[in-house]
């Protein structure tokens, strides 16, 4: 089997730089190539690729911005391989990946799996509060950290595999995002593909993103998952709409503070608590886990709002998807 590693990026040659430094350091004992798709960047990471041509099968091209769904799907076009890995550019790769990956194929073929992430010692405060916030187990039932039902699992496009046979039976990623990696699981269901989790395929995920940026983002995934619930209603799930019931609820216990209620504001602290010790002890740092009690307040919080913004235009109001939230799709 011959791996094409497809990494689109946009304005990150220092991210550009450290993965493909990991990549070089690999343990696999097969060929493989890397293919960088450059989506319409202003700072291009042209010089850094050539520092890897002596080191890594490498090719790279540049095209007009247009997402990274895309993106993918023309660096897939142009690789070699009949099996696609896709990284996010600000992904560290840990020298056993493609050793894992090998592996579990072997084992147990899937057209498509997804992997973990994780977080380095090396890592600022906030990137490790934001990576716990967006894989405990406590805030997202950790479906990014490696613990959703194994058997029927969303990929998620930072770390995602793809056969050539799925990818060209899908036609790959669509122009939603976010949302364009739980689109294409459920596409790949639908015409009979299996997805699963590989457990030790894990990446370190940077997440090179400040507190706003971070609002935005979880903010447009809650804007996306109606939509999503609106195209596939088979697989809609009540966990999706937590974090609404979360804000709203917390709404609800401050105004009850009024009627000399504090049993619902007691709850909250307490599961804040539990939030702060448990990062704090997975990151020996009391200050992380301060930082994580403020990365999943505005995690719910943006996505709450979304979700719940979208869900009455989207799943009540009936508008079109694209009328409602075009900041949400890239034109192709």
């Amino acid at each position: 089997m011959f791996f094409s590693l497809i990494i689109p990026v946009y304005n990150r040659p220092e991210e550009v730089d450290e993965l493909l430094e990991s990549l070089s350091k690999s343990n696999y004992n097969k060929d493989f190539e890397v293919v960088i798709i450059e989506d319409g960047s202003s700072v291009k990471c042209e010089d850094i690729v050539r520092k890897y041509e002596s080191k890594l099968t490498i090719s790279y091209y540049y095209k007009d911005n247009s997402g990274p769904g895309d993106s993918r799907n023309y660096g897939m076009k142009k690789a070699k391989g009949d099996y696609f890995i896709i990284f996010d550019s600000d992904c560290i790769i840990p020298a056993e990946y493609l050793t894992e990956v090998d592996k579990a194929l072997k084992q147990n073929y899937v057209d498509c799996f997804g992997g973990p992430d994780r977080a380095l010692d090396s890592f600022s405060d906030i990137q490790k509060a934001i990576n716990f916030a967006m894989t405990s187990f406590l805030t997202t039932g950790g479906i990014r950290g490696g613990s959703e039902k194994i058997d029927k699992f969303q990929p998620r496009s930072f770390n995602m595999g793809l056969s050539r046979k799925g990818f060209e039976a899908s036609n790959g990623f669509g122009n939603i995002h976010p949302g364009e990696d739980p689109d294409l699981s459920i596409r790949l269901w639908n015409l009979g593909f299996e997805t699963k989790l590989f457990l030790n395929a894990y990446v370190y995920h940077k997440r090179r993103i400040d507190w706003d940026k971070f609002s935005i983002q979880v903010n447009k995934f809650g804007k996306a998952r109606p939509i999503l619930n609106s195209w596939y209603p088979k697989y809609n799930k009540l966990t999706f709409f937590f974090p609404s019931v979360f804000i709203v609820g917390f709404a609800v216990a401050v105004v009850s503070l009024i009627f000399n209620f504090d049993l619902l504001l007691k709850l909250y602290f307490v599961y804040f608590l539990v939030l702060f010790l448990v990062s704090t002890y997975q990151n020996k740092s009391i200050k992380i886990g301060y930082l994580s009690v403020v990365a999943v307040w505005k995690q719910f919080y943006g996505y709450g709002i979304g979700f719940i913004e979208s869900f009455i235009k989207i799943i009540i109001l009936k508008k079109k998807p694209q009328n409602a939230f075009p900041e949400l799709f890239f034109k192709v």
